[in-house]
């Protein structure tokens, strides 16, 4: 039986029948799944890339999983801090068509640093303007992208996010950033509030930007080792991170919007450290 549907406004003809067009092709009920470049499927081919030490985002790994395979994969996962989220089935069946066996893994493009180490490096070769950006909780893989973008425009040490919680380095994110993130250090941190208490603690203020103060951008000495404390799109810095921060600076604004994106908010104090700096 042939398909038949109405024309654009279903126009009729003068003896009142309706005009109709053949559809010679047959529906799809079946959404094509765009497999991600940067993810790997199988228990097998997740334990070669732990073995190789693969950098790995995150493990995805299916509920009430049962598998005597699944059992060397556990024993490669003892010991280690990799980020894994347990999920249904159909999860996992929506990121791959294919057999992933009930786990799959999501690779980095780059290279993650440590954040301690490079503190020390900054300390022993008595550094006197490193700038550390730490990203609490974004979400945005765009946000992220541009900041990293503008961060390695102006000479920013390292970047640092959550290991969990936070956007993480993808394909997506490094080509959003321009190559930015394939130039620029990235630490990934397993807690930031005790990250950021080393940093501290090492002689490194903590500049917290945030519309929480009253005191203008312009008037924050942003000379010296620095660690900037960006906030979330959602609800902005933590508010413990808040109160353990040396000083906090807002950035003026004349509108009656009460925030602003924070890739731009990024980007303005960034480059009010460089017009410290330069002028």
């Amino acid at each position: 039986m042939e398909q038949y549907k109405y024309g654009k406004y279903g126009n009729k003809h003068s003896n009142g029948s309706s005009s109709f067009q053949k559809n010679s092709k047959k529906p799809s009920y079946h959404a094509k799944v765009k497999e991600d470049k940067d993810l790997i499927f199988g228990i097998r081919a997740v334990i070669e890339a732990i073995r190789a030490q693969r950098e790995i985002n995150k493990i995805m790994i299916q509920k009430g999983i049962d598998k005597a395979l699944f059992e060397e994969l556990r024993e490669e996962l003892t010991g280690k801090e990799y980020h894994l989220q347990y999920v249904p089935i159909e999860k996992l069946n929506k990121i791959t068509t294919q057999n992933h066996q009930g786990v799959v893994a999501y690779l980095s493009p780059i290279k993650y640093h440590n954040i301690i180490e490079m503190i020390d490096e900054v300390i022993a070769k008595e550094e006197k303007n490193a700038c550390f950006l730490f990203l609490d909780r974004l979400t945005d893989v765009r946000n992220f992208g541009a900041i990293a973008r503008t961060a390695e425009c102006q000479g920013v040490t390292a970047i640092v996010i959550p290991a969990k919680g936070s956007v993480q380095v993808t394909a997506d994110a490094v080509k959003t950033s321009a190559g930015a993130l394939n130039r620029i250090p990235v630490c990934k941190s397993d807690n930031f509030k005790n990250d950021l208490f080393y940093a501290q603690q090492s002689g490194i203020r903590l500049i917290a930007c945030t519309e929480k103060t009253q005191t203008p951008l312009y008037q924050v000495n942003l000379h010296g080792n620095v660690a900037i404390i960006m906030g979330s799109e959602e609800d902005g810095i933590s508010s413990d991170l808040l109160k353990m921060s040396d000083i906090k600076g807002k950035i003026p604004m004349l509108g009656e919007i009460a925030s602003l994106n924070v890739s731009v908010a990024a980007g303005m104090i960034l480059y009010e450290r460089a017009r410290q700096l330069l002028y």
